[in-house]
C-alpha cells in the first residue's frame, strides 16, 4: 500500500511542476540532493559560502563564495557557472595561475546532474534577482 502512497505522490509532483509556471520540481529536488552531497560543506547548507569570501587566506586562496542572493553566483550566465562547475577554477574562468579549492566535478557528475544543481542554486534566489538574471540574460 505504501508504494502506492508514494506514486500518487510522484505523479502529484510532476503533475504541478515545469513549463511555464517554474522549473520541475523533481529536477529541483534533485538538485538539491546533490548540492548537499557534493558542495555545501564549503559553500554552505543555506547557500551562504564561507565567511570573509573575499578575503583571500594565508595560501592566498579565496573562501568559497556564497551561492545565495549575497554573492555574485547570480551575476554570472548558466553556460559559465555549468563550466566552472564542470571544469573547475582554470582559464578563460580564471586568471592564468590562480588556484583555488573548487575542483572540477565533470568526472564526477553528469552536465544533467550538475544543471539541476544549479537549476536548485538559481531556485533559491528571491524574485527581483531572477527578474535581472532574465533582463541580463534573457532567460
Amino acid at each position: 500500500m505504501k508504494w502506492w502512497w508514494s506514486t500518487v505522490l510522484m505523479v502529484s509532483i510532476a503533475g504541478c511542476s515545469g513549463g511555464a509556471d517554474g522549473p520541475d520540481a523533481l529536477a529541483v529536488m534533485e538538485g538539491e540532493a546533490i548540492y548537499r552531497a557534493e558542495c555545501a560543506t564549503c559553500h554552505g547548507n543555506k547557500l551562504e559560502g564561507q565567511p570573509e569570501w573575499r578575503t583571500p587566506r594565508p595560501d592566498g586562496k579565496l573562501p568559497a563564495p556564497p551561492h545565495d542572493a549575497t554573492g555574485h553566483t547570480w551575476h554570472h550566465p548558466m553556460e559559465l557557472l555549468l563550466a566552472i562547475t564542470k571544469l573547475g577554477m582554470v582559464p578563460p574562468h580564471a586568471p592564468q595561475g590562480y588556484v583555488s579549492d573548487m575542483p572540477a566535478f565533470g568526472g564526477k557528475l553528469s552536465d544533467r546532474q550538475i544543471q539541476r544543481v544549479l537549476l536548485y542554486i538559481e531556485s533559491q534566489w528571491p524574485p527581483d534577482i531572477r527578474a535581472q538574471r532574465i533582463e541580463r540574460f534573457g532567460k
